[in-house]
């Protein structure tokens, strides 16, 4: 029975692999087929399904609501859980814990928001529209994660973390502001 684990043990890291190209695979398919769907005739059906209230409800404690409230603040809220794990053991143990290489994705990610927002109010002239000088500073770490699993382990660990954090820097300052 020992014999079988050490086995087992060698072979999770390509099954993890082959998971993670996967889900990448269905979270650019699930984007590609959103946006055809809600930009076709049937759009209305798209909306519709936002709509829907499954029975995730727990007990009184939290009331039900609509499939748009769990996937934008439950199921992202885990999967903002998760990158933050991994950006933690990068900062403890891996390419982050030194602090000259972390500086790189911290300033990268300071020019990614500044740029964008710099470009946006040169664009536009108008003090109305001037207020949305945030709105494109935000970055999406989801099809950041996405793409980065498509390519997989071939990335080099510190250009995967320097993707990651850039992403996840970027995407908290977009929040605060």
């Amino acid at each position: 029975m020992t014999s079988r684990q050490p086995a087992h043990a060698a072979l999770w890291p390509l099954r993890f692999i082959s998971i993670e190209a996967v889900s990448g695979v269905v979270l650019l398919a699930a984007a590609a087929l959103a946006l055809i769907w809600a930009n076709s005739p049937w759009s209305q059906s798209y909306e519709a399904l936002w709509q829907v209230r499954p029975g995730l409800g727990v007990a009184g404690l939290i009331p039900p609501q609509d499939l748009r409230f769990w996937v934008n603040d439950g199921l992202m809220s885990v999967f903002f859980f998760v990158v933050g794990l991994e950006i933690r053991r990068e900062m403890h143990q891996g390419v982050l814990s030194d602090l000259r290489v972390a500086t790189l994705p911290i300033v990268a990610a300071a020019g990614g928001v500044a740029l964008p927002a710099l470009l946006y109010l040169l664009a536009n002239g108008d003090p109305a529209t001037r207020r949305g000088w945030a709105i494109p500073t935000a970055t999406d770490i989801a099809f950041a994660v996405g793409v980065l699993s498509l390519i997989g382990r071939s990335v080099p660990a510190a250009l995967r973390m320097l993707l990651l954090t850039l992403a996840i820097i970027d995407d908290v300052v977009a929040i605060l502001v």
